[in-house]
């Protein structure tokens, strides 16, 4: 099962991170002008993530009530066939229109297998299966970046290859015993309005999207846009944003396995959430003062960052954790992907700003915002290192 989620999840984070990758090369093949770069860039990228929250919903709600698996067969159809036909785009509208559907369609991938690891796995180890799942699959950000040097096109299609070549994977992979043993019984799956109804639960899955928030402020604000953020900081040479991408998942990739040591060592997913979210925040104070450096000292602050990003696993491995067997799908799938959605109002608060504040003060003023409100969730949230989940909510 273990072996499985992460090569599922290294699929899809070739995928969901490809675009940024293939920004530049893809967008100017196409036609889009040097100065609409930054504008047209992160209107493709909201497409995704507009997309990624809408299909954290369907997805995630469609794993309670249907079963994990037979969801996951539909949602790895779905982004292999858009990434492929992502290959032959001509123009800004179809372009966008297909990073919708991939994304509605890479929402459901990483919930459901964290779904089924945390289901499978001993209380005692499931942080480790959940660090390798997330350690392995962020790899596949690497594995973009060296395709793509074939051609963005070719790098699309690869993409929708291995996620259909996936799909023969999944057939040994079997339902959790304790979705099974659930579905055996009369208790309602996917209903989501226990949590809405009860304000303690609500805040807890509210303080689980928060906490999320400052990865995908990094990876989408400050990482992905590299060539502008290394122009406006007067980077002494230049900067690859596809190599910055790459270069901070394989920090990402470390940062898995350590944040998941860490919370093993501690006995505590809350403990290891803050030492990296404030690590996190410490390094962009560094990348937003570092005026006038080398590309190799910008290098080096990207792979810090993602090395503190690695707490990605243990954050959507609390999401799991704070909710019952019965709708343990529909909010261990919609807390990343609300948090990968909640990219787009960062991003567009950040592209409001930005004329008056420029790019890079605008970007100080929403991290701390961002990082602020993370902090604050974590102590909202229930310490669940070693809980049982074979409950339900009622």
């Amino acid at each position: 099962m273990v072996i499985v989620a992460a090569l599922g999840y290294f699929v899809d984070i070739y995928d969901l991170i490809l675009f940024g990758i293939v920004r530049t090369p893809s967008l100017t093949a196409i036609g889009v002008p040097l100065d609409q770069m930054t504008e047209v860039g992160t209107r493709l990228m909201n497409a995704q993530m507009l997309g990624m929250l809408l299909g954290g919903i369907v997805w995630g709600f469609l794993g309670d009530k249907k079963g994990r698996m037979s969801t996951l067969f539909m949602t790895i159809l779905l982004y292999s066939l858009a990434n492929i036909a992502n290959g032959f785009v001509t123009n800004v509208e179809q372009y966008e229109w297909l990073r919708l559907i991939a994304g509605f369609g890479l929402a459901g991938e990483l919930g459901i297998g964290i779904t089924l690891v945390s289901e499978v796995l001993s209380k005692e180890h499931r942080a480790w299966g959940t660090g390798i799942v997330t350690g392995v699959g962020i790899a596949g950000a690497v594995l973009a970046f060296l395709i793509a040097e074939w051609g963005w096109r070719e790098a699309y299609w690869v993409g929708g290859v291995l996620g259909l070549l996936l799909l023969f994977l999944r057939v040994y992979v079997h339902e959790s015993g304790m979705f099974d043993k659930l579905k055996a019984s009369s208790q309602k799956r996917g209903n989501f309005i226990v949590v809405l109804k009860n304000p303690k639960k609500l805040l807890r899955y509210v303080a689980s999207i928060f906490v999320g928030l400052p990865v995908w402020f990094v990876v989408g604000i400050l990482i992905i846009p590299s060539e502008e953020f290394a122009a406006a900081l007067g980077v002494s040479g230049a900067v690859s944003g596809g190599k910055a991408v790459m270069i901070h998942y394989m920090g990402a990739a470390f940062g898995s396995l350590i944040t998941a040591f860490i919370s093993q060592k501690l006995k505590s997913r809350k403990k290891a959430l803050l030492i990296s979210v404030t690590a996190m925040a410490a390094l962009c104070i560094c990348f937003f003062n570092a005026q006038a450096i080398s590309p190799f000292t910008y290098y080096t602050i990207s792979f810090l960052l993602g090395v503190t990003m690695g707490y990605w696993a243990i954050f959507v491995t609390v999401a799991s954790e704070q909710f019952g067997t019965n709708i343990r799908s529909t909010v261990t799938t919609t807390v990343p992907n609300f948090v990968r959605g909640g990219l787009v109002l960062m991003s567009l608060w950040w592209l409001a700003m930005k004329p008056y504040y420029g790019i890079v003060t605008s970007a100080m003023i929403v991290g701390a915002f961002v990082f602020g409100i993370a902090i604050l969730s974590i102590f909202v949230l229930e310490e669940s290192h070693g809980k049982d989940l074979d409950y339900h909510e009622e």
